[in-house]
């Protein structure tokens, strides 16, 4: 179980699952394309053993899902709504935009949200209404007139609470690569969205993956994964729960330890054990923790290069200083300062998004945040005093290039008064 790891080959590893499932999540994105609502329900009865008689959760099993769930929990996923809100509220820009750079020359951008949009939420092993929230509440601070979610039965009413009180405007009941493939392609029961998010197995992340040039997505979300750097001033115990944390997700799921101190390695190594053996989930923890192990490293810097190397999904910098660490973190997808800094805090409540890219893709993604949900346009507004500063310039260019229509149609202007 506990073990030293070569830091390369194990990153290497997490980027190869995608392609393992290729072949089979295409010939689900074209079952879907062929045979629309008929293949949704066929492929969830095969894959979720559910035979369903429609596709749309309806607002009296929404509200029947209060019944089932304890005050205390909804109130809890309340408050998580109130911090992510406030956290995602803060990221939003201006509407529009406008500066004059030049007297009479004026640019700026103009900001808009897209209108239909996707979210997958994973079911299956476990309940996930904190990923519910994450995947929309920003959409709708971003201004998302309509936000849909898809995820698979028999859903957990934790799961519809949470779409309520993040305002998810529909909720289907499908999920796997041909939920991706629905809410990419369309069919009879689901319209299409612009852009999907939202984490999934590698069935789910390939779907995404492959269907890309039908839909935007927000970056592969796979299963997930935590990089931990120590030094001697660690807690050995906390160390320990974080990696069980992440095990607990997925059989996938991936932790690796990197310090400087063998002394700390081995202690979390004997620590993962002894809290492993009183664990819950042990049937998907005996599978993840073969993910599981450390990396020497000569000190903290060197330490710092491995998990830009690595670029994993979740960062936790457990060292005497870890604001003094943070500079030298270029790749990750959610970075967490300190000791009582548990990822955990990030998966529920603290208010940042715990929806991040995994399998090294942190080296050029970035975590969901309002943006996603959000594109620019370029606005400008000259006067006829800024034409006269770059008109000349203009039409130079133009000429240079070969394009006279384009200079003309900036010497017109300059010679009308």
């Amino acid at each position: 179980m506990w073990k030293q790891l070569d830091a390369e080959q194990w990153a290497v590893r997490r980027r190869g699952t995608l392609s393992d499932v290729r072949a089979s999540v295409q010939e689900i994105v074209e079952r879907v394309r062929s045979d629309d609502d008929v293949a949704l329900i066929e492929l969830t009865e095969r894959f979720d053993k559910v035979r369903l008689e429609s596709l749309r959760v309806t607002s009296s099993e929404v509200q029947e899902a209060y019944n089932l769930v304890e005050g205390s929990l909804v109130k809890g996923l309340q408050k998580a709504a109130e911090n992510i809100r406030a956290f995602h509220t803060m990221q939003r820009p201006t509407d529009v935009w406008l500066h004059e750079i030049q007297p009479g020359l004026s640019v700026g951008v103009k900001t808009t949200a897209l209108e239909r949009v996707g979210a997958y939420v994973p079911g299956g092993r476990a309940a996930y209404p904190s990923t519910v929230l994450m995947c929309t509440i920003p959409a709708k601070v971003a201004g998302v007139r309509e936000v849909i979610m898809c995820t698979p039965p028999p859903i957990n009413p934790l799961t519809l609470v949470a779409a309520d009180i993040a305002g998810v405007d529909e909720i289907y009941k499908v999920g796997g690569a041909q939920a991706i493939a629905a809410m990419a392609l369309g069919t009879r029961s689901i319209a299409p969205v612009q852009k999907i998010v939202g984490p999934g197995n590698v069935y789910v992340t390939s779907a995404k993956m492959l269907l890309r040039d039908e839909v935007e997505i927000d970056f592969p979300a796979g299963p997930s994964e935590v990089a931990i750097l120590a030094d001697e001033t660690a807690e050995p115990a906390f160390i320990a729960a974080d990696i069980l944390a992440q095990a607990e997700h997925d059989p996938n799921a991936a932790c690796i330890l990197v310090t400087c101190d063998r002394v700390i390695a081995n202690k979390v190594g004997r620590e993962v054990e002894k809290q492993a053996a009183r664990a819950d989930r042990k049937e998907i923890l005996e599978r993840s923790l073969d993910n599981i192990g450390y990396v020497l490293v000569t000190d903290i810097v060197s330490g710092a290069e491995v998990i830009n190397m690595i670029a994993p999904e979740h960062v936790s910098i457990q060292v005497r200083d870890p604001l003094a660490v943070l500079d030298n973190i270029r790749n990750a997808g959610s970075i967490f300062l300190g000791r009582y800094t548990a990822v955990a805090c990030g998966d529920y409540a603290s208010g940042t998004n715990h929806v991040l890219p995994t399998a090294g893709y942190a080296n050029t993604y970035s975590g969901l945040d309002v943006m996603h949900f959000m594109k620019r346009s370029s606005v400008q507004m000259i006067k006829r005093e800024g034409l006269e500063h770059i008109g000349d310039t203009v039409e130079a260019l133009a000429r240079a290039e070969g394009l006279t229509a384009h200079a003309r149609s900036v010497s017109i202007r300059r010679e009308k008064r």
